[in-house]
């Protein structure tokens, strides 16, 4: 099961699961008095993950893997950068080490930050992945996998030179918003193939 917490907008709002099929919307804002914003009183929003010029973005993710905006399934842990993604050798966060990291110090041109999504948060193995880092002079984020993911987004989205190592998570947290989306998405499914 994927989560769709990765819908990111640009702008005055952002986009829930429930919105997917949306790629523009204004809102309308009335305001009385003059406001720092001189605009003719409509924001736009743009959701980047349906925006290819963007590069890659990360739509959802699971226990196994991740799901990128051009359709692709990325099975296991993966490095991935604004425009390529690769797979990537380690199991999990035990096994991060200055050697595993060293693709990342590699790269031209240089990352400004690489975000290290992990898959637990004891200190012992946020310790170890930061000593890790350390030994190969790269500036890390280390987060949770989710948190990653959008970190992720977010800087590439605004074109800084990033790239992140991401080790899906063990569990996943299920909200009201993602049932709810799943039921909307499979009961489109089945009215499709009805009217089939």
């Amino acid at each position: 099961m994927f989560i769709n917490k990765f819908r990111l907008a640009i702008g005055a709002a952002t986009c829930s699961p429930l919105k997917n099929n949306i790629n523009k919307f204004s809102v309308n804002t009335v305001s009385r008095h003059k406001a720092a914003y001189d605009g003719d009183g409509k924001t736009t929003v743009r959701i980047i993950n349906q925006d290819p010029n963007i590069g890659l973005i990360i739509d959802s993710y699971g226990t196994f893997g991740f799901r990128l905006n051009n359709g692709l399934t990325v099975v296991g842990p993966m490095a991935i950068f604004p425009r390529t993604v690769l797979s990537w050798q380690v199991h999990n966060s035990d096994e991060i080490t200055a050697e595993s990291l060293t693709l990342f110090k590699l790269l031209e041109p240089k990352i400004d930050l690489l975000v290290i999504g992990l898959e637990s948060s004891e200190r012992k193995v946020l310790n170890s992945v930061f000593k890790a880092s350390r030994e190969v002079k790269l500036n890390v984020e280390i987060l949770p996998t989710e948190h990653a993911c959008s970190t992720f987004n977010f800087l590439n989205s605004e074109g800084r030179s990033v790239a992140a190592a991401l080790i899906p998570p063990l569990h996943i947290n299920i909200n009201e918003d993602d049932m709810l989306a799943s039921q909307l998405h499979y009961s489109k499914l089945y009215n499709r193939q009805e009217e089939l």
